[in-house]
């Protein structure tokens, strides 16, 4: 799994969630699902420039335990220190994970929560976007989950362009390695980045 920052023009810089878990999605209707992160730095080279991805590693998170908090609930484990550091610093956020059980991936959930802990809360006021992919309803219970714990969050979704993929539908949407080659997804791909573009800019400039 990992976590991709994006940097936009005008210095608006998004952080991309994603999971790559390969547990079982048991109890699913969309069991293989698959994330579309693979696409993202294609598009953003191809139809706008100056959006450059940068990875970040989410694997190395511990699970959530107040156990692990240091200094009244302000301090974590250096590797969540660097995580919340990095949320902290953007402008907004790309989520792409597979739907586990009508639900998000656990490491998907484990990254929301550290985010969220102490007197800092790194997510909040900030423009997300989701993006999915897997069977019958291409992730879209697991989106709907994943927007109802942003509202806890105070993030701020995006309500159009929806991105949910259909991966096993012909024509097919990913290469054998798993990189989104269908013209059209992309163009959808690209449309949701550049609405989250203009939202995170719009709340910027609202904030000065």
């Amino acid at each position: 799994m990992r976590a991709d920052e994006l940097r936009l023009p005008n210095n608006t810089e998004i952080v991309e969630i994603s999971s790559d878990d390969d547990e079982e999605a048991g109890g699913t209707e969309d069991n293989g699902s698959e994330d579309s992160d693979n696409g993202t730095q294609e598009v953003c080279e191809e139809f706008i420039p100056g959006l450059q991805i940068d990875h970040i590693d989410i694997s190395n998170l511990p699970n959530a335990n107040p156990d692990l908090e240091t200094d009244g609930g302000d301090g974590f484990p250096p590797e969540v220190e660097a995580f919340r550091a990095r949320v902290l610093a953007a402008d907004c956020f790309l989520f792409a994970s597979p739907e586990y059980n009508y639900s998000v991936t656990g490491s998907m959930k484990n990254a929301l929560d550290w985010a969220s802990r102490g007197s800092v809360k790194c997510w909040a006021d900030k423009a997300a976007a989701i993006v999915c992919a897997g069977a019958d309803f291409g992730g879209g219970r697991g989106s709907l989950h994943l927007c109802q714990i942003g509202i806890y969050l105070d993030i701020h979704f995006i309500n159009k362009p929806e991105f949910h993929v259909r991966a096993f539908d012909d024509p097919p949407k990913f290469d054998a390695d798993g990189n989104l080659t269908d013209a059209k997804t992309r163009e959808r791909l690209k449309r949701v980045l550049l609405s989250l573009q203009a939202f995170a800019l719009r709340l910027q400039r609202k904030e000065e």
